[in-house]
């Protein structure tokens, strides 16, 4: 089984207290979403065709990709119509200003 690392995506004071920040830790597209005090880390992808995410609307927990409507809830990365589809959800957490999200070693 692969495994993963723990590598740094952000820092906590560049990000927003409301909204997303897109991030590319070893080269990963990786979209933090802050909301209601939490910061939820997903890949910043849609699952249909790849479009990003971080060009969409966000509306609490779910963020719509802008290309073709798909919406998706940040802490699961389940798709909102159809939840048997999903986008990567990360494990994130935080060391001093670090912002630290999981990351199969073989990439996503």
């Amino acid at each position: 089984m692969p495994g993963t690392r723990w590598v740094v995506a952000a820092q906590q004071t560049g990000l927003p207290a409301e909204g997303i920040f897109p991030a590319y830790p070893k080269g990963i597209a990786v979209l933090l979403v802050c909301h209601d005090g939490g910061v939820y880390a997903i890949a910043n992808r849609c699952a249909h065709t790849a479009c990003p995410l971080e060009a969409g609307a966000r509306d609490g927990f779910i963020i719509t990709c802008c290309c073709h409507d798909w919406s998706f809830d940040v802490r699961t990365g389940e798709m909102t119509e159809a939840p048997e589809l999903r986008i990567p959800v990360f494990a994130l957490k935080m060391e001093g200003d670090d912002v630290l999200v999981e990351l199969p070693e073989d990439g996503i």
